[in-house]
Protein backbone atom coordinates (compact mmCIF):
# COMPACT_ATOMS: atom_id res chain seq x y z
CA UNK A 1 0.00 0.00 0.00
CA UNK A 2 1.32 3.59 -1.33
CA UNK A 3 -0.09 6.56 0.66
CA UNK A 4 0.83 10.18 -0.91
CA UNK A 5 -0.97 13.47 -1.16
CA UNK A 6 -3.18 13.50 -4.00
CA UNK A 7 -3.65 16.34 -6.55
CA UNK A 8 -7.63 15.08 -6.88
CA UNK A 9 -6.75 14.66 -10.88
CA UNK A 10 -7.72 11.10 -11.08
CA UNK A 11 -10.86 9.80 -12.49
CA UNK A 12 -11.08 7.08 -9.55
CA UNK A 13 -10.73 9.26 -6.48
CA UNK A 14 -13.08 11.32 -8.36
CA UNK A 15 -15.49 8.29 -8.11
CA UNK A 16 -15.09 7.33 -4.78
CA UNK A 17 -15.54 10.58 -3.33
CA UNK A 18 -18.97 10.93 -4.80
CA UNK A 19 -19.41 7.41 -3.66
CA UNK A 20 -18.85 8.86 -0.02
CA UNK A 21 -20.95 11.90 -0.15
CA UNK A 22 -24.10 9.77 -1.55
CA UNK A 23 -23.73 7.81 1.00
CA UNK A 24 -23.68 10.85 3.42
CA UNK A 25 -26.89 12.05 1.86
CA UNK A 26 -28.21 8.85 1.59
CA UNK A 27 -28.48 8.42 5.82
CA UNK A 28 -28.83 11.87 6.84
CA UNK A 29 -30.52 15.36 6.05
CA UNK A 30 -29.19 17.48 3.91
CA UNK A 31 -28.02 20.19 6.98
CA UNK A 32 -26.02 17.27 8.97
CA UNK A 33 -24.37 16.37 6.30
CA UNK A 34 -20.38 17.56 6.31
CA UNK A 35 -18.64 16.36 3.53
CA UNK A 36 -16.67 18.18 1.53
CA UNK A 37 -17.12 18.11 -2.19
CA UNK A 38 -14.45 17.66 -3.96
CA UNK A 39 -13.82 21.20 -5.21
CA UNK A 40 -13.71 22.28 -1.76
CA UNK A 41 -11.05 19.47 -1.07
CA UNK A 42 -9.22 21.76 -3.60
CA UNK A 43 -8.87 24.52 -1.21
CA UNK A 44 -5.24 25.25 0.05
CA UNK A 45 -6.44 24.70 3.40
CA UNK A 46 -7.26 21.08 2.73
CA UNK A 47 -4.50 18.19 1.77
CA UNK A 48 -5.80 15.07 0.75
CA UNK A 49 -4.06 11.60 0.89
CA UNK A 50 -5.03 8.64 -0.77
CA UNK A 51 -4.17 5.23 -0.43
CA UNK A 52 -3.10 2.74 -3.68
CA UNK A 53 -2.20 -0.87 -4.38
CA UNK A 54 -0.90 -0.76 -8.08
CA UNK A 55 -3.51 0.81 -9.65
CA UNK A 56 -6.47 -0.02 -7.39
CA UNK A 57 -7.73 3.07 -5.57
CA UNK A 58 -7.84 1.65 -2.11
CA UNK A 59 -8.60 4.94 0.43
CA UNK A 60 -8.98 8.73 1.06
CA UNK A 61 -8.29 11.21 4.08
CA UNK A 62 -7.83 14.40 4.62
CA UNK A 63 -6.93 17.45 7.09
CA UNK A 64 -8.12 20.81 6.84
CA UNK A 65 -6.17 23.62 8.50
CA UNK A 66 -8.57 25.41 10.94
CA UNK A 67 -6.10 27.63 12.37
CA UNK A 68 -2.44 27.17 13.42
CA UNK A 69 -2.45 25.03 15.56
CA UNK A 70 -5.87 23.02 14.89
CA UNK A 71 -6.54 20.73 12.07
CA UNK A 72 -9.83 18.69 10.97
CA UNK A 73 -10.10 14.81 9.77
CA UNK A 74 -12.10 14.88 6.31
CA UNK A 75 -13.62 12.90 4.05
CA UNK A 76 -11.72 9.32 5.30
CA UNK A 77 -13.01 6.97 2.62
CA UNK A 78 -12.07 3.08 2.07
CA UNK A 79 -13.29 1.53 -1.28
CA UNK A 80 -15.79 -1.52 -0.45
CA UNK A 81 -13.14 -4.02 -1.93
CA UNK A 82 -10.32 -2.55 0.27
CA UNK A 83 -12.48 -3.22 4.18
CA UNK A 84 -10.81 -5.04 6.39
CA UNK A 85 -6.88 -3.69 5.03
CA UNK A 86 -5.99 -1.55 7.53
CA UNK A 87 -6.45 0.94 4.86
CA UNK A 88 -8.41 3.62 6.93
CA UNK A 89 -5.59 3.27 10.41
CA UNK A 90 -2.67 4.27 7.70
CA UNK A 91 -4.15 6.86 6.33
CA UNK A 92 -5.07 8.70 9.75
CA UNK A 93 -1.59 7.30 10.55
CA UNK A 94 -0.49 9.70 7.35
CA UNK A 95 -3.12 12.46 8.75
CA UNK A 96 -1.75 12.49 12.18
CA UNK A 97 1.93 12.54 11.38
CA UNK A 98 1.12 15.56 9.44
CA UNK A 99 -0.55 17.11 11.93
CA UNK A 100 2.60 17.01 14.26
CA UNK A 101 4.76 17.82 11.88
CA UNK A 102 2.54 21.22 11.18
CA UNK A 103 3.20 21.55 15.32
CA UNK A 104 -1.01 21.23 15.31
CA UNK A 105 -2.48 20.90 19.34
CA UNK A 106 -5.25 18.99 18.34
CA UNK A 107 -6.90 17.34 15.41
CA UNK A 108 -10.74 17.23 15.94
CA UNK A 109 -13.45 15.65 13.71
CA UNK A 110 -17.25 15.33 13.39
CA UNK A 111 -18.57 11.99 12.10
CA UNK A 112 -22.05 10.41 12.24
CA UNK A 113 -24.19 8.67 14.84
CA UNK A 114 -25.49 5.99 13.37
CA UNK A 115 -24.54 1.94 13.35
CA UNK A 116 -22.82 2.79 9.84
CA UNK A 117 -20.50 4.79 11.50
CA UNK A 118 -19.60 2.62 14.56
CA UNK A 119 -16.46 1.49 12.62
CA UNK A 120 -15.08 4.87 12.23
CA UNK A 121 -15.65 5.16 15.87
CA UNK A 122 -13.96 2.55 17.10
CA UNK A 123 -10.68 3.43 14.87
CA UNK A 124 -10.84 7.35 15.91
CA UNK A 125 -11.07 5.50 19.67
CA UNK A 126 -8.19 3.24 19.00
CA UNK A 127 -5.90 6.18 18.03
CA UNK A 128 -6.92 8.26 21.18
CA UNK A 129 -9.62 10.44 20.09
CA UNK A 130 -12.14 11.16 22.62
CA UNK A 131 -15.61 13.34 22.26
CA UNK A 132 -15.96 16.73 22.10
CA UNK A 133 -18.36 20.17 21.96
CA UNK A 134 -18.44 20.94 18.58
CA UNK A 135 -15.69 23.16 17.50
CA UNK A 136 -15.03 25.40 14.31
CA UNK A 137 -18.74 26.26 13.00
CA UNK A 138 -20.40 23.35 13.90
CA UNK A 139 -23.85 23.85 15.72
CA UNK A 140 -24.92 20.76 18.42
CA UNK A 141 -26.81 18.46 16.15
CA UNK A 142 -28.13 14.71 17.13
CA UNK A 143 -26.88 13.31 13.57
CA UNK A 144 -23.11 14.69 14.48
CA UNK A 145 -20.43 13.10 16.95
CA UNK A 146 -17.31 15.39 17.74
CA UNK A 147 -14.43 13.75 18.81
CA UNK A 148 -10.78 15.33 19.30
CA UNK A 149 -7.13 14.31 19.93
CA UNK A 150 -4.82 16.61 21.46
CA UNK A 151 -1.63 16.03 19.94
Amino acid sequence: MIIDIDDLSRPAVHALLASHLQAMHDGSPAESVHALPLDALRAADVTVWTAWDGEALLGIGALKELEATHGEVKSMRTAPEALGRGVATAILGAILAAARERGYARVSLETGTDAPFAPAHRLYARHGFRDCEPFADYAPDPLSRFMTLDL
